[in-house]
Order: structure tokens, then C-alpha cells, then sequence
């Protein structure tokens, strides 16, 4: 039987609630990707050029610092990895902890929420900042979550 790990960063608490539904169906193991220095409702303005989640992700080679130990992979066959959609990418944070874990040949399936930014680019960059993984299906998904998607997906490894 495989052990899975949903993995995710939740700045507003949406992307937490569907990775605790997410993890409950499939019965995987959860870890939240804290920011040591906690984001604040101004960190995240991101009509303000000047707040810091703008600064963030202006700059590729930022990774803020994750507070706490990361989780060791090597016990997981695959990580479902959730997070907010910010300017139609991963937040730099989810960088972090990709870069501080082994992923090579490991099952990543992305899942994000998003008010109205799809998956696609998400996905696309991904695959270029990390090609050692292997990258599955992701998705986007709405407040509601989509436990069926989990289970498929889950299943299918």
C-alpha cells in the first residue's frame, strides 16, 4: 500500500480546509508549510507593489524561510502539494520547501485554489523549475474542494 503526504502553504485558511478534507479521504499523512515570519493581511495586499508577498514574487530567486523541520519524502510514494494561486504561479514559499526536500522521481500532484486563475501555467512552471519530479495532473480547485479528484488521483498511482 502507498503512503501519501499532502503537503501545503495556506495564506488565508482555504488552501488548509481542502488539505485537511483532501488528506481525510485519501487517508494521507498532512504538513503544513508554515512561513517563519508569518504573513501578515498587508504582506498580502497584492495591489501594494511594495507589500511583501509583491516583492516575493517579483523576484524568482526568493525563498522565504519555512519555520520548523521539513517532512522526509523518502517514506512517500507520492505528495499532493497545495497552495494559493499568486500571479499565476506557486508562491515562492512552496519553492522553498521544494528546493529542501529530495523530489527526484517523486509523485507531485499539484493542487491550488485561486479565485480565477487556472492551473495550466501552474503546472507549466513547475515542470521547469523542478523536472526531477514526477509531475502528475494537477488541479484547481473551488472552495468545495473536489474529494472525488483526491481519490482518483490517489487510486491511480
Amino acid at each position: 500500500m502507498s503512503k501519501t503526504l499532502v503537503a501545503y502553504f495556506s495564506a488565508s485558511g482555504v488552501t488548509a480546509k481542502l488539505a485537511k478534507t483532501l488528506a481525510d479521504a485519501i487517508c494521507a499523512d498532512l504538513f503544513e508549510i508554515r512561513p517563519e515570519v508569518p504573513y501578515t493581511s498587508a504582506d498580502l495586499n497584492w495591489n501594494n507593489p511594495r507589500s511583501r508577498s509583491s516583492v516575493e514574487m517579483n523576484d524568482e530567486a526568493c525563498r522565504p524561510a519555512i519555520a520548523g523541520e521539513l517532512p522526509d519524502l523518502g517514506q512517500y510514494d507520492a505528495v499532493f502539494l497545495g497552495f494559493p494561486i499568486w500571479w499565476y504561479v506557486e508562491p515562492r514559499i512552496v519553492d522553498t520547501f521544494l528546493d529542501g526536500c529530495d523530489i527526484a522521481g517523486k509523485a507531485l500532484i499539484p493542487f491550488a485554489t485561486s479565485g480565477g486563475s487556472g492551473i495550466a501555467n501552474v503546472e507549466k512552471h513547475l515542470r521547469q523549475l523542478y523536472p526531477a519530479a514526477n509531475w502528475l495532473p494537477g488541479k484547481r480547485l473551488g472552495r468545495g474542494g473536489d474529494e472525488s479528484w483526491a481519490r482518483s488521483a490517489a487510486e491511480s498511482l
